[in-house]
């Protein structure tokens, strides 16, 4: 995690001196104790030998009796002011330990130490830089000054928006080292700050889903149960002996089944992919066999509205990172609206071409064309809506949900693409997604590995 520092080394042990060595070292004490010898005996008329013999018992203690010398304590005065800038072993293990992103700094605001879920999940950190460096939230930052000024831990939630929407929450403590002086609290700065952050999106996300759940189950199951409901008594009452009036509102019941099967379906599939959107994937997939399975799975739905599929992909293979099943419900959900609203043109074109994207950044657009009767420019802005339909009716009959382009717009979200739309009343509509193109560096350990 971090380069070797001084803390963790243990003071090297020095050599025994020779006596002369000792005694050149208390040479100006040995110096002041003879002057202050002979000082005595010429103005206090003491004997000599006594003065003599302190004097050399002052250099026997100097020659013979080991004293730590300057540099030595020097040192080690340095590497205690070391221990209080750098975590030593212990504490590293301890926050390695730990299963979510953790940081260690001092407190100054300045990165000491990061675990292995920190290194993996923040891009750039490393120890010496300045915590704001990997940590940008106003919030967060605030509250790591208040614990530098009050020794108080705290925790605190925020919300990020780009590039979705993730919540967090962050636990933050004072570290005060035994023997560091730093004990006081409010009086020093704590030798440490440990930050540690965990990602609440997941949590958030299912408590959403299941509110969502409940609302859009409740509003569009209404229409087919009340059906069902209605359909049931008729049967119990006035048609309990008409057989064919049975066979047709039977068949009605099925087909209001069906549409509740179909709708609860679309809701766990969205729900599913709203809980996992921050998470980007990280397989490799053919675009282009992904479009040509749809496109097979298609053709006998083709085949019954009257409509060709037109498809004009690239020879080589087109690898992106993406989730296939996904992908394969983004295609199916594109063509198969082409299909069934667009079929008065007897055609849909599907294409997939690589360009240059506004950002001037390469990505993959897969393009799907019909020429059917198109979509009111007014409603172009509001159709990856849940449960929003330009015509209700149409949908109805055509067994829609109203929730296909919802699930399209969730998925891309994941992928980091992008849909665009295109429409004109009589002329058909375009569908265009941007799916970010692999780089080279990437296609590189790509095949490596393979």
């Amino acid at each position: 995690m971090s380069p070797p520092s001084p803390v963790e080394e243990i003071p090297e042990v020095q050599p025994s001196a020779s006596p002369l060595t000792r005694i050149g070292e208390a040479r100006w004490v040995l110096l002041t104790a003879l002057g202050v010898a002979i000082a005595a005996v010429v103005a206090y008329d003491l004997p000599v030998w006594p003065a003599v013999g302190g004097v050399l018992l002052m250099a026997a203690v100097a020659a013979f009796v080991p004293r730590r010398s300057a540099s030595r304590r020097v040192k080690l005065n340095t590497q205690r002011e070391m221990r209080r800038m750098w975590p030593g072993t212990g504490m590293k293990v301890t926050v390695d330990a730990l299963p979510t992103p953790c940081f260690v700094a001092d407190g100054r605001g300045i990165t000491r130490y990061v675990n292995s879920q920190a290194m993996a999940t923040y891009d750039g950190v490393k120890p010496g830089d300045p915590l704001s460096f990997s940590l940008r939230a106003p919030s967060l930052l605030e509250a790591f000054d208040r614990v530098c000024t009050t020794g108080e831990a705290e925790r605190i939630t925020w919300i990020e928006k780009v590039p979705t929407e993730t919540w967090y929450e962050a636990h933050i403590a004072p570290i005060y080292m035994p023997g560091s002086g730093s004990q006081e609290r409010g009086r020093d700065l704590p030798d440490f700050i440990l930050v540690v952050i965990q990602d609440l999106t997941e949590n958030k996300r299912l408590e959403r889903m299941r509110t969502d759940f409940v609302a859009n189950a409740s509003h569009e199951l209404r229409t087919p149960l009340a059906s069902l409901t209605g359909f049931i008594e008729t049967l119990q009452g006035p048609a309990k002996n008409d057989l064919e009036a049975q066979d047709r509102f039977l068949s009605i019941m099925l087909d209001q089944a069906g549409r509740m099967r179909r709708l609860i379906d679309d809701i766990l599939s969205l729900s599913r992919i709203e809980l996992k959107a921050h998470v980007r994937p990280a397989t490799i997939v053919d675009m282009g066999e992904i479009i040509r399975h749809t496109a097979d799975a298609l053709s006998p739905l083709a085949s019954d509205l009257g409509v060709e599929i037109r498809i004009n992909l690239p020879d080589a293979p087109v690898r992106l990172k993406g989730d296939r099943d996904e992908l394969i419900q983004v295609a199916e959900n594109l063509i198969e609206n082409a299909l069934k609203y667009g079929s008065s043109g007897k055609v849909v074109d599907v294409g997939l071409m690589e360009q240059v994207s506004d950002q001037d950044a390469p990505c993959w657009v897969l393009s799907v064309r019909d020429y059917g009767e198109g979509i009111p420019r007014e409603h172009l802005p509001r159709l990856t809506e849940r449960f929003y339909r330009v015509d209700v009716e149409t949908s109805r009959t055509m067994k829609g949900t109203g929730l296909g382009l919802a699930i399209v717009k969730h998925i891309l979200t994941r992928h980091r693409a992008r849909l665009e739309v295109e429409s004109e009343p009589g002329e058909g509509a375009l569908f265009r997604v941007k799916l970010p193109a692999m780089e080279e560096s990437e296609g590189v350990v790509d095949k490596l590995s393979a």
